[in-house]
């Protein structure tokens, strides 16, 4: 290899592979580390490389270079196609890395924007080697089963919960291949199938990126621990298309849902006609009270307005019966109509992300807080009631 860097001269962050004739570098990264945009820095300096791979698929790519993006960001459109809960929990993540940012002065995938940086200062090839995150996102969700997918809001929300301060030299820690094998292995085992789509499926399509990048010498920046398996990978052809591919959602939680709401309805109308009216009156009433009150609670402890928690309420005893349509969508669409979030309150959601209190006060993730929490009262209400209504008619 003509005019390779030996990798003694370079940060201990670095690994050299042969690729077809060319010269690979992967820089092993911690997305919030000073020391690494300084090995990106240093590294990129000394190989002058004709390509720069950076970790970012072009939405985050947007979303970094453009901290205004969210004065575009339709609401209601947001509530109307049930994207809340996925938005809810990217702005948890986003949170939680600017809150360990602020900590530490580093802004999050900084050591990414100085590749992109570099990339242009040199001349080089810039290539956007991640997946979407949406696709990575849809594959790890339709791969778990509902009570792993209520495991994994609660490990989100934990991370975001956590108040203890993280210093410089944890972070860096986070970068020795021992510890991340043994966090990897931890996480394995809670979640093997989302493993599989958050971090092995991207080290192949960081692999396949990185072997198809041209130019004879290639600089990748990458999250630490995605470099053993691009290693692994990277010389052999993958294909982009099947890992892009989001496996439609399942028929069968909606046929379930549907048949359970026609036997509960069944049960009910079944006592009429047999002569238990009384105790059917009461499987309604416990039905309606149950829901409005769960649902309507979870849109006040989300600090919901008034109309938003009269909606969810009067709302939660019908939808619970359709699949189609959730309380705390309405409860989500009429919080956003009557406190319409202004232009201002869009451009301050990268702040009031970074703590608890701004979740709360901020109006834009107030709609979204509303719907979650409404949902879930409303579901707390059909589990409580359809246990009642099931051991009463047995």
């Amino acid at each position: 290899m003509m005019d390779m860097v030996p990798l003694q001269e370079l940060p201990s962050s670095v690994r050299y592979c042969a690729l077809d004739g060319r010269d690979v570098y992967l820089v092993g990264t911690a997305h919030v580390s000073a020391q690494s945009v300084q090995d990106v820095g240093e590294t990129i300096g000394k190989i002058q490389p004709d390509t720069i791979c950076i970790e970012l698929c072009p939405s985050r790519y947007q979303s970094l270079n453009q901290q205004d993006a969210w004065k575009n960001m339709d609401l209601f459109e947001v509530v109307r196609k049930g994207k809340s809960l996925y938005l809810l929990g990217h702005l948890i993540m986003s949170g939680f890395y600017q809150r360990i940012g602020q900590q530490l002065g580093v802004k999050p995938g900084a050591e990414m924007l100085e590749g992109a940086r570099l990339a242009k200062e040199l001349n080089a090839e810039l290539v956007l080697a991640d997946r979407s995150v949406e696709v990575t996102i849809k594959r790890v969700w339709r791969s778990l089963n509902f009570w792993d997918q209520m495991k994994a809001m609660a490990h989100l929300l934990s991370g975001f919960f956590l108040a203890e301060e993280i210093d410089q030299k944890s972070i860096e820690e986070l970068k020795n291949p021992e510890n991340l094998e043994n966090t990897l292995q931890e996480f394995a085992k809670e979640f093997p199938q989302a493993k599989e789509k958050i971090i092995d499926e991207r080290d192949w399509y960081l692999a396949e990126k990185i072997r198809t990048a041209p130019g004879k010498k290639i600089v990748a920046v990458v999250g630490a621990g995605h470099v053993p398996g691009i290693l692994n990978n990277v010389h052999r052809e993958i294909s982009l298309k099947t890992l892009e591919e989001v496996p439609p959602p399942s028929q069968w939680p909606k046929v379930f849902k549907w048949a359970f709401s026609l036997l509960l309805v069944g049960l009910v109308l079944y006592g009429f006609f047999a002569g238990a009216s009384e105790k059917s009156l009461q499987s309604i009433y416990l039905w309606a009270a149950s829901h409005a009150v769960l649902a309507g609670a979870g849109t006040a402890l989300a600090f919901g307005h008034p109309l938003a928690i009269l909606a969810s309420s009067i709302a939660a005893p019908f939808t619970s019966l359709n699949p189609m349509i959730a309380a705390g969508w309405i409860a989500g669409l009429v919080q956003a109509w009557v406190k319409r979030p202004t232009v201002a309150d869009l451009e301050n959601v990268p702040a009031a992300i970074t703590s608890l209190k701004g979740f709360w006060t901020n109006p834009v993730t107030r709609v979204l807080l509303v719907v979650i929490l409404a949902n879930l009262g409303s579901s707390l209400g059909t589990f409580i009631t359809s246990a009642w209504i099931l051991s009463h008619s047995i």
